[in-house]
């Protein structure tokens, strides 16, 4: 197999002139750089794939895929809607839901709440609510029972078995004025979703007495949707709103989010463009490397050019070594970054405090091919622009100037 003379002539002036068998280490140094910019942006971007899975994976397990309600008001008739939601392609079940505001107190403490009324059995379709059960259990949930958060529990200090009660700002009409409306309710589960938000904010109860204590009727506020692809939510809501038509409509899990998902994809934007200088720096030193090259090599390439070589073959030969350098480099760091994140994904060594990172206990690391793929491709973009200078004051180079005292 004949070998390109100028893929020959640029595998050469890698190595030192002294030590013929050697890397020089200016090269080294230009191959390290890239390697820890390809292995710094990986790891990063794997460990924010994690967390944002792990994200995700927490909101879907209180919330559901796909939500559908009525405009104006609450939703009438949901056993026939419900019936008619089921029916549409990639849905798997759906459960009705009440959702008012309250406020729960015990002996010593009152907090503001969201109360959200279920049918247990139901609910396990839709939501992940009985694998996040600390204590207790779902169902059966009676009519005075009461499931909360476990942040909820401690700001009452409440646990199964104790009674809270429970009032409605929407009371009743008395000689006396407006009533707030009160009911007692007993403990019989505790919950640790992980998100401080849920776990403080939120409870549980029966959906008929949901519907009684906020006046609801026969009527819900909405229908949990669960769906076999998250992915998809988008497209099955909107199918859903066009197939019930008004005065229905359908909200997905990525609208419901869209802050939290839209800030963590910035932020993982941001941490690409910043990680990815530390590749722009190695790539200053394959510059400084081609360039010394150049400057020790101009008698080799004034001959190269007296003997008929063409200013592009002498600009493929310095382009042959920045490849060559940001090929390796970029490999070794691909290599050192799926290492990295695999012993921290199989070992879980850096431990988190789950208080403050979502019940996170460890690093999260999920390793995406397409952030393999991006940051390569970047990576070997940056070190082929950086060899084009180079290249080009060599291709340009005069042949009589080196050669005039030879």
């Amino acid at each position: 197999m004949k070998v390109p003379y100028e893929l020959f002539i640029g595998l050469r002036y890698l190595k030192a002139k002294k030590k013929q068998r050697s890397i020089s280490v200016n090269t080294l140094i230009s191959i390290g750089g890239v390697t820890l910019g390809v292995m710094a942006t990986i790891i990063v971007l794997s460990v924010m794939t994690g967390a944002q899975d792990y994200l995700r994976e927490r909101i879907l397990g209180i919330k559901s895929h796909v939500v559908v309600m009525e405009y104006g008001g609450n939703l009438k008739n949901y056993k026939v809607v419900m019936e008619k939601v089921k029916s549409r392609s990639h849905v798997i079940s759906a459960a009705p839901f009440v959702l008012g505001q309250g406020m729960l107190t015990s002996e010593t403490k009152a907090v503001g709440v969201l109360i959200r009324g279920i049918d247990p059995e139901m609910e396990k379709g839709v939501t992940e609510l009985t694998k996040y059960m600390k204590e207790g259990r779902i169902e059966p949930l009676s009519e005075e029972g009461l499931i909360i958060g476990k942040e909820l529990s401690r700001n009452l200090s409440a646990f199964p078995g104790d009674k809270l009660r429970l009032l409605s700002p929407f009371g009743t009409l008395t000689p006396m004025g407006l009533a707030p409306k009160i009911k007692e309710l007993k403990v019989v589960g505790i919950f640790d979703s992980g998100m401080y938000e849920f776990d403080s904010n939120l409870a549980y109860v029966s959906l008929r007495e949901a519907q009684k204590f906020f006046n609801f009727g026969g009527s819900v506020t909405g229908i949990d949707v669960k769906i076999d692809n998250i992915y998809k939510a988008k497209i099955v809501a909107d199918d859903i709103a066009e197939f019930l038509g008004m005065p229905y409509f359908a909200r997905d899990w990525m609208q419901m989010n869209r802050n939290l998902f839209s800030a963590l994809k910035l932020e993982k934007i941001a941490m690409f463009i910043i990680l990815i200088l530390i590749i722009f720096v190695a790539a200053f030193n394959i510059i400084s490397t081609l360039i010394m090259i150049v400057m020790e090599k101009n008698r080799e390439i004034a001959i190269l050019k007296s003997m008929g070589a063409t200013n592009k073959a002498i600009m493929n030969v310095f382009m042959v070594q920045g490849i060559i350098i940001g090929i390796t480099g970029t490999v070794l760091g691909i290599m050192s970054g799926y290492l990295v994140c695999y012993f921290l994904k199989t070992y879980q060594f850096i431990s988190l405090p789950s208080d403050i990172y979502y019940g996170l206990t460890h690093l999260p690391v999920k390793m995406n091919v397409f952030d393999f793929l991006v940051v390569s491709a970047s990576a070997l973009v940056i070190t082929l622009i950086a060899t084009i200078y180079p290249s080009w004051q060599a291709a340009r180079l005069d042949p009589i100037e080196p050669l005039r005292y030879e």
